[in-house]
């Protein structure tokens, strides 16, 4: 590892890049194989068992990447929390989102510890070149997102992000899967926090709305609820920046809360439920944000403020 401190950035990262690169070009194809096999196939039990290959083939793409970002980035970790997983239980994952670095963080720490991670994403991405067909071939939801403007003007489109986390969530049911949220909805940035009026040092107002769904098609079903913290003490970085080596070092505390019954209700139709959801959510935020300042306190790095808008071009959202 102390080699490639003598490697220029670039130069580091134009070789990472091309790790990562070379493993997703090897390993989509195969990913987009067997999703052609599974549309195709009349059964059940067939679609189950392409499941279980897609997730493998899935799997062993993001084993070849963590070792990428182990021998190229030269990453100090720093984990905790991860005892008791089992790969056979269901999971709803739920994490503060800063960069696109977080979902290679979530992708190392989880890989072959839980069921493979599902992301909902936006519509948009889909057409990303090559990762947009492999979030197909993995059934990551697409979802739109309406204003409340445009909706008033077509209302036939109310209700639609709602149908689609219900067919998601009907597909997880099949295999043992990892339900990933951000629930923010977006990245950080000190422009987001100002818009917001966030009452978080360190984080955006979560968003209860996905999660409260998810919960509700599937709350009986899932093991535990993951609450995942990453704090960069260092200072977040861009997907480019740790393929050069910028980022030096990475703290995660993993949570396993329980599935409580007061979680899982009619969130749309039922006011009371809905304030009581928002406020467990709000209180569960409260307490990630103290956490990301004792972490960086302990670090011996200052809270600092988060990223100006633009600071985080890949960020995926």
């Amino acid at each position: 590892m102390a080699l490639l401190n003598f490697v220029p950035g670039p130069i580091r990262g134009a070789v990472s890049f091309s790790g990562y690169l070379i493993n997703t070009l090897i390993w989509v194809p195969l990913l987009l194989i067997m999703a052609l096999f599974k549309l195709i196939g009349p059964f059940e039990g067939w679609r189950r068992f392409c499941d279980r290959i897609i997730n493998a083939i899935a799997t062993n793409w993001i084993s070849v990447n963590s070792f990428n970002m182990r021998v190229m980035g030269g990453i100090e970790w720093d984990i905790c929390g991860l005892e008791g997983l089992e790969k056979k239980q269901w999971y709803l994952v739920i994490s503060n989102h800063q960069s696109w670095v977080d979902i290679l963080v979530l992708q190392k720490i989880f890989n072959r510890r839980i069921p493979f991670l599902k992301f909902f994403l936006k519509k948009e991405l889909i057409w990303v070149p090559v990762m947009g067909l492999a979030w197909w071939a993995l059934d990551y939801p697409f979802m739109k997102r309406y204003s409340k403007s445009f909706l008033k003007k077509n209302p036939h489109l109310k209700g639609k992000d709602v149908e689609i986390t219900k067919k998601a969530c009907d597909k997880f049911k099949r295999i043992p899967v990892s339900v990933m949220n951000f629930v923010e909805g977006t990245r950080l940035t000190a422009a987001k926090q100002r818009r917001q009026q966030s009452p978080y040092r360190h984080l955006l107002k979560p968003k209860s709305g996905g999660i409260a769904m998810t919960l509700a098609i599937m709350g009986e079903q899932f093991h535990r609820l993951l609450d995942v913290t990453i704090v960069y003490p260092e200072g977040v970085e861009t997907f480019w920046g740790m393929l050069c080596g910028r980022l030096s070092k990475v703290r995660v505390q993993v949570n396993a809360l329980p599935v409580a019954a007061e979680f899982i209700g009619d969130y749309f139709e039922d006011p009371v439920f809905r304030a009581n959801f928002q406020q467990h959510l709000n209180a569960l935020w409260e307490e990630k944000d103290r956490r990301i300042g004792a972490l960086l306190a302990e670090s011996g790095e200052p809270a600092g403020e988060a990223a100006e808008e633009g600071d985080m071009v890949l960020a995926a959202d």
